[in-house]
């Protein structure tokens, strides 16, 4: 993507320094095939000097470089990068940006130094709610920063959401940027370098910390692949389309163990759960009925059974040998059923 050499640039940047300046701009950005980037105090170490003499070094260094004649001759390379900063979406992950120019991690050390002496790039580094990233435009940077946290803000814990659809959302943040940067990919990319929101292994965005994108056990993948499905699971079935969506080891009666003891998922059945959020209650069947009494008042047979059988996969026995339980139950003299 770029039509001039970094390595050959660097070597016209740094042609002014002497030797010690030289070294240690060249450990420090990790400009060998190693591509290893020394420490201050490795590199103050070796010459017997302090990590902070080392640091002024350095920086005087970069200065020199800026201020020669071969800096200034070279400004179309820069010119360049500038471009493709703002063709990205003028705020970009370093490492994205890098690993779209080249995936050799000796080159992407010679564009970081570039980066690092242009006057056109900021660097905002890693931070508790970022990625390391430079922008061309502060003030684009910041509207793409509060509406990521906004964005943040606007998502309950538990919610997980396709991407197309966080995209949409993520736009609603970003009334007052400028139409050219509203392109999914420029999205998907300032979303990409927030700290703060993640993706699942089903590509499913939500708040980074939500068990349902940091996915680390068995309920998490159970919560996943339930979700996905959209209607009540036997847990062994559950088990079987882990270790298929997942190429995860899952057996069933771990994964039974762990359904039992998450409260995100209600036993709605013989081995079935649903998904307490679809409306689905824990408890007996008793529990079910008595709940559906309360909140509907005094009901026919027929109705109750319709209304249990919309909560728990069962036999119409099951539900009518609990009604006739008077411990719980009475009958009216109207004929219907209501809690004693």
């Amino acid at each position: 993507m770029l039509s001039f050499k970094p390595k050959q640039l660097t070597k016209k940047l740094m042609g002014p320094l002497n030797d010690r300046a030289h070294e240690v701009v060249y450990n420090r950005f990790g400009l060998g095939e190693d591509a290893e980037r020394k420490t201050l105090e490795a590199i103050g170490k070796k010459y017997g000097i302090t990590r902070e003499r080392v640091r002024q070094i350095e920086n005087a260094a970069l200065n020199l470089i800026r201020k020669a004649d071969e800096f200034k001759a070279e400004q179309a390379s820069f010119e360049e990068l500038r471009d493709l900063i703002d063709g990205m979406g003028a705020v970009v992950p370093e490492e994205d940006f890098l690993e779209t120019l080249t995936k050799d991690r000796c080159v992407q050390n010679h564009i970081h130094l570039h980066l690092v002496l242009g006057d056109d790039f900021i660097k905002h580094k890693e931070d508790e709610y970022f990625k390391d990233r430079w922008t061309t435009d502060s003030e684009l940077a910041d509207q793409v920063h509060d509406s990521i946290r906004n964005l943040y803000e606007s998502l309950s814990d538990e919610e997980i959401m396709a991407e197309s659809d966080i995209v949409s959302k993520f736009l609603d943040h970003l009334k007052d940027v400028s139409e050219q940067y509203k392109k999914e990919e420029i999205l998907k990319r300032w979303l990409s370098m927030s700290k703060l929101l993640g993706q699942n292994p089903l590509g499913e965005w939500g708040r980074a910390d939500s068990p349902n994108v940091n996915v680390r056990g068995i309920r998490d993948y159970s919560y996943l692949v339930m979700k996905r499905h959209g209607s009540p699971m036997h847990f062994c079935e559950v088990a079987k389309t882990i270790s298929q969506t997942f190429d995860k080891k899952a057996h069933t009666a771990t994964c039974h163990n762990e359904l039992i003891k998450d409260p995100r998922f209600v036993l709605v059945g013989r081995g079935t759960y649903g998904l307490s959020e679809w409306g689905y209650k824990p408890g007996v069947v008793r529990d079910v009925i008595a709940e559906i009494l309360k909140k509907e008042g005094p009901m026919k047979k027929e109705e109750i059974i319709d209304h249990v059988m919309k909560e728990r996969f069962l036999k119409k026995n099951t539900i009518l040998v609990n009604l006739q339980n008077s411990k719980y139950f009475k009958k009216t003299k109207d004929g219907l059923y209501a809690v004693a």
